[in-house]
């Protein structure tokens, strides 16, 4: 019986030939992130009595959470992060601005197929757009890993989504997964490896491909993870990586479940307040009153994002009393839709361009929710207070219902501006 892709890295990494599901093995991350959360980690790591991180090169922190720092606690917290990054001479470091770690991670090189990533946030599974094996864990877990350079996995069981189809128009891969997220639950993929195949994914970009492994996590998933293809190879090249294996799952890997998907007739998405499974049409959400959209994130806040939400804004007006906050996800992206005069869009539609960075999506600065308002966002998570008050609302959904939304003030369908 052959192997799946995550089984395949996992094994590399062990120095294994073949490993199991519910195996337990001790591997070495080729990446170790983390961010504004490494003052904690810092912390967790002195109690070890260790001094030195064993493997600095290994370490790729980013300040991407509550950049600028918001309050003289989170001013503190990065004051530390800096010192300690001189002081363990780390240099993969990326300041306050350079955007978001998901995003910044895979533009300068790190996110490599056939690697494995470990990393002090959930959505850390955004690598495996790019046939990394990278997934979550806790802060005392990467503290560990900075003294020990390992740290020990259970093989988990895998998944097949095969997606079939070809999506109409106004439909994106935040409406794909939105929907299997709906289809399957919260918790359906509970600690599985998430493997995405066919049709639709082989046609999508690098762009659509991390958000359905940054949102694997929102089906209870270890990891999302992709098969490295061309279209991979060409991004990836085009970022300065063209040394890799490109690892793929073998023709008889053995699949706890094969789960398939036709989207031919698929129609935007929305997922109602507050969780992420609670998907529906969107005909089932038009002309819900939105007081604020949020356009960004590390899901949605690509250049391809923010074009998609250009070309339905240009010309038009964000609708009075609602407010448009629009995060790139790195000075980059911010860097190539200035360039190709998507923010002249954005100022003349009246929408409020932020810096790059997570901002609002969890509920520290820039943009918190007032109670009774509701929030239209391109983030992954909309559980209750996430933005702020407990009484407010989040629907997730596209760039292009973002768009649409903000235009018109109430949750609508983009198909009407295309």
């Amino acid at each position: 019986m052959g192997a799946t892709l995550t089984e395949k890295i996992i094994a590399k990494n062990a120095g294994k030939k073949k490993v199991s599901p519910g195996e337990i093995v001790t591997v070495s991350p080729d990446r170790i992130l983390s961010h504004d959360n490494t003052a904690a980690i810092i912390k967790h790591f002195r109690k070890l009595g260790v001094e030195k991180v064993i493997a600095p090169e290994k370490l790729v922190i980013v300040l991407d959470h509550v950049v600028p720092a918001a309050t003289e606690t989170y001013a503190v917290n990065h004051k530390e992060i800096r010192r300690f990054v001189d002081e363990q001479e780390i240099r993969n470091f990326f300041d306050a601005g350079c955007g978001i770690c998901h995003q910044v991670l895979p533009e300068e090189g790190f996110a490599v197929p056939g690697t494995l990533i470990v990393g002090a946030d959930s959505h850390t599974t955004t690598y495996g757009a790019f046939g990394a094996f990278s997934t979550g864990v806790g802060r005392s877990e990467i503290a560990v890993t900075w003294a020990t350079d390992e740290i020990w996995l259970r093989v988990p069981e895998s998944y097949k989504i095969v997606i079939n189809g070809e999506l109409p128009p106004g439909v994106t891969s935040k409406d794909v997964i939105l929907k299997i997220i709906g289809e399957i639950g919260a918790d359906g993929a509970l600690y599985k490896a998430v493997e995405f195949a066919g049709p639709v994914v082989d046609r999508m970009t690098i762009a659509g491909r991390m958000v359905l492994s940054n949102m694997a996590m929102e089906m209870g998933a270890k990891n999302g993870i992709i098969a490295p293809d061309e279209t991979a190879a060409k991004w990836l090249f085009k970022h300065g990586v063209s040394n890799f294996e490109a690892l793929c799952p073998d023709d008889d890997a053995s699949y706890e479940k094969v789960l398939e998907f036709n989207l031919g007739d698929l129609v935007p998405q929305i997922a109602f307040p507050h969780t992420v499974d609670n998907v529906k049409p969107i005909d089932e959400a038009e002309g819900i009153k939105v007081d604020q959209v949020l356009l960004g994130t590390c899901t949605n806040g690509r250049f391809e994002d923010l074009y998609l939400a250009a070309q339905i804004l240009k010309g038009k007006k964000v609708a009075p009393g609602v407010r448009m906050l629009l995060f790139p996800a790195s000075r980059n992206v911010y860097s190539q839709a200035l360039k190709n005069g998507l923010m002249e869009i954005f100022a003349d539609a009246g929408v409020i361009i932020m810096n790059p960075g997570c901002g609002p999506c969890l509920g520290a600065h820039e943009g918190i929710l007032a109670p009774g308002e509701v929030c239209l966002s391109t983030a992954n998570r909309n559980f209750k207070g996430r933005m702020g008050s407990t009484d407010s609302e989040i629907y997730l959904a596209s760039p292009a219902v973002a768009a649409a939304s903000a235009i018109t003030g109430k949750i609508t369908d983009p198909i009407i501006f295309m």
